[in-house]
């Protein structure tokens, strides 16, 4: 898994050892944790105990936005998909009181593969970076083609128009988190809402967060064996997972959050944005994806949102990473660069 870093998010191991040793079976103490490194959201944690390696995620610490950091949602969708095509971690349990270690968590099976943090893949050949995309591209597929009633998941997001709950949410979230004016964000809040396609009546698991370094693939072949991180998971449109896997690809190759904007995807052996979306449209059945540009302009808004809220846990000193001001000063680039598609 990913390199690990230093971290202020300490918890008593002795307390935590003794609480799973009762709830997680075959556990047995003492214990270890070490943060991993990456991810703005939910601190997690690799446990090593004397059974085995495992792995922790909880809520950060400080005061939170409204409905974020869920982890229990986290942990029953991923229990949800345990007997599906999508590749997950074994959840083993959840812990919801908070004075184990200072608040909700869960435990979760320990994967030993690759994070792969640049989409441009710089330790692959050309085929080899060609079949991580189509394994990528596969995984998305089975995401939106799993059977929500049989997952148990009928009511894990609520009916209606996803986008306009979504841009309502997150508009509201912005709100919340606002640390100074962006012009561009006041612009896309009052595009979106007018320029929103009617509901087709799509409804799918959406994972919220679906790109490369979500995934943990295998240690020497192009197959993903967990995806992760599905705090912002939800029923909800299917091309939101698409365009925002594209959004992000977008971006510049260089910097904080690396896309691959100005690299020659040909010569490296990735499908470009066309190709991406026709195989993606194949797998699912479909001819063509109408509204392709809302969606992606969706895409950079709710990112800049999400990024608005992790700079405003930076500037309180609660961030899980120390990365967090430097993705938060991307607000007002991504909703700049949104405008430019209006």
């Amino acid at each position: 898994m990913a390199d690990k870093e230093n971290t202020s998010f300490s918890f008593d191991t002795d307390a935590l050892a003794a609480y799973l040793e009762q709830h997680v079976e075959g556990f047995s103490g003492p214990l270890t944790a070490e943060k991993f490194a990456g991810g703005q959201s939910n601190p997690t944690f690799m446990l090593s105990a004397a059974s085995g390696k495992y792995v922790l995620r909880r809520k950060p610490s400080g005061e939170l936005l409204k409905s974020a950091h869920a982890v229990d949602r986290e942990f029953k969708v991923i229990s949800a998909l345990a007997n599906t095509d999508v590749p997950v971690a074994k959840a083993y349990h959840l812990c919801e009181d908070d004075n184990v270690i200072g608040s909700m968590f869960y435990v979760m099976e320990y994967i030993d593969g690759r994070v792969m943090w640049d989409p441009a893949l710089p330790d692959e050949t050309p085929s080899g970076r060609a079949a991580i995309y189509t394994e990528m591209n596969r995984v998305l597929a089975a995401l939106h083609s799993v059977d929500i009633e049989a997952a148990g998941l009928s009511d894990y997001g609520r009916p209606g128009n996803y986008f306009e709950r979504q841009v309502s949410r997150w508009s509201t979230q912005y709100r919340a988190s606002e640390t100074e004016a962006i012009p561009e964000m006041e612009q896309l809040m009052e595009w979106l809402p007018a320029n929103m396609p009617a509901d087709d009546g799509r409804v799918a698991l959406a994972h919220g967060d679906f790109r490369l370094d979500n995934m943990m693939f295998h240690p020497s072949e192009p197959n993903v064996l967990a995806l992760v991180d599905w705090e912002l998971s939800t029923l909800g449109h299917p091309f939101a997972d698409l365009a925002y896997q594209c959004m992000q690809l977008r971006m510049e190759h260089s910097g904080v959050m690396s896309g691959l904007g100005g690299v020659d995807r040909a010569a490296l052996g990735i499908p470009s944005e066309e190709e991406y979306v026709a195989q993606y449209c194949e797998r699912m059945g479909l001819e063509k994806i109408e509204h392709w540009n809302f969606y992606v302009v969706f895409s950079f808004f709710r990112f800049a949102a999400i990024l608005q809220g992790v700079k405003k846990r930076a500037l309180e000193g609660n961030a899980s990473s120390d990365k967090a001001l430097q993705m938060g000063a991307l607000v007002k680039p991504l909703a700049e660069r949104a405008v430019t598609l209006l």
